[in-house]
């Protein structure tokens, strides 16, 4: 009796969890659902800046702190040919576009970014895997390049196009998007330089993102180019960057 009834409490719990898991299912696919966590994101957002300063610091650490392994994730060595043919030629023809809506659209070498004004921070990489590592960034602090190129009245992101493409096919090349605030944010550099060499392939050469309040999956690597827009519905899959687009990330992604 006792045999049996356990046996009946085994199927019982498998059909509820084979009900539980197809009620997921559901709510993965439900586009109110959806509707409903990009609201609760949009509320984040707005709660967490307005307890936060804008200009509020991302913690920086010491030299002895910096991680022996800081570790490379997602791509790590793009196959494009144009990429392949910038690395083999230390990037001496590689150039940085912005453009969009800026009254002064630019093309910039490593050189001339390096050029301009800078800085140099320590910080904590938050992967939204789990892990963390210590690295000293430097480059050059995105508020003053844009100030440079002018924003227009209109424009309210910023896209990073980059490199890599991690989908296989057109929509598949690798981007993030930030808005003004962080893009203004005097630790938000383009990162050219890491434990102070020149930044490494696997790490995102010949520059990547810093956006130090934000998990480690907008931190763009591989970066080519620069767009401002007024939103970005229209680039890739429309959800501001290539894992928001796919797996469903958060855009706002600020710790």
């Amino acid at each position: 009796m006792t045999v049996h009834r356990r046996g009946w409490l085994k199927g019982a719990g498998a059909s509820l969890a084979g009900l539980w898991l197809a009620a997921c299912d559901q709510l993965n696919r439900s586009k109110a659902v959806h509707d409903t966590l990009a609201g609760a994101e949009g509320l984040t957002r707005r709660a967490q800046r307005l307890i936060v300063p804008r200009t509020a610091l991302a913690k920086e650490f010491a030299e002895a702190d910096i991680s022996p392994d800081f570790r490379a994730n997602g791509t790590t060595r793009p196959g494009e040919p144009e990429y392949r043919a910038l690395a083999a030629a230390g990037f001496a023809d590689w150039r940085l576009v912005v453009d969009g809506l800026v009254e002064h659209p630019m093309s910039l070498s490593l050189a001339e970014l390096r050029a301009m004004p800078a800085r140099t921070q320590i910080t904590r990489h938050d992967c939204v895997e789990g892990w963390s590592s210590i690295g000293k960034w430097t480059g050059a602090r995105l508020g003053p390049l844009l100030d440079r190129a002018g924003l227009k009245p209109d424009a309210r992101y910023l896209v990073f196009h980059c490199a890599d493409n991690l989908g296989g096919d057109a929509t598949g090349q690798y981007y993030e998007s930030i808005d003004l605030i962080d893009a203004f944010h005097p630790q938000t550099i383009l990162a050219y330089d890491m434990n102070g060499r020149p930044l490494p392939v696997a790490h995102g050469a010949p520059l990547r993102l810093r956006v130090e309040r934000q998990l480690g999956y907008k931190h763009a690597k591989y970066v080519m180019r620069i767009e401002a827009v007024e939103d970005f519905a229209h680039i890739g899959r429309g959800k501001g960057g290539f894992w928001e687009d796919r797996a469903g990330y958060a855009w706002y992604a600020g710790i």
